[in-house]
């Protein structure tokens, strides 16, 4: 319960400062965490909920363009950044768990304003 705590507010903070951001595309943290809050106890090392992966490709299927594409993946990233106890090796695993295929690393490194945006939308043939 804790856990959900902090991203809750982790994910407030980050719309806060998104703000100026979001009026280019339709995603926004809130939307990102509340398809991704089933995946949580899987991402802190516990096991995969039957709601995470109809998040997880719910979220896909949301982020139609290439600012939604960037907003997701920067509040994902924000967020692996900031909670510490989440299992990267599991946030890493957690596409192909689901049945999705991202040819990126999920990682606070992941840089969302490169060639993620256009990678993503060849791999799910958005574009």
């Amino acid at each position: 319960m804790a856990a959900v705590f902090k991203l809750a507010c982790l994910v407030l903070a980050f719309m806060v400062v998104a703000a100026p951001y979001s009026a280019e595309g339709a995603i926004t943290c809130g939307t990102v965490t509340s398809k991704m809050a089933p995946c949580l106890g899987f991402l802190l090392g516990g096991t995969l909920a039957p709601g995470c992966c109809p998040g997880v490709k719910g979220l896909l299927s949301m982020a139609s363009s290439t600012p939604d594409r960037q907003a997701a993946c920067t509040c994902l990233k924000n967020a692996a950044k900031a909670m510490t106890n989440i299992k990267m090796a599991n946030a890493a695993a957690l596409p192909g768990k689901c049945g999705v295929n991202i040819p990126y690393k999920i990682s606070p490194a992941t840089d969302c304003t490169n060639s993620v945006a256009e990678v993503v939308a060849v791999e799910l043939n958005i574009m």
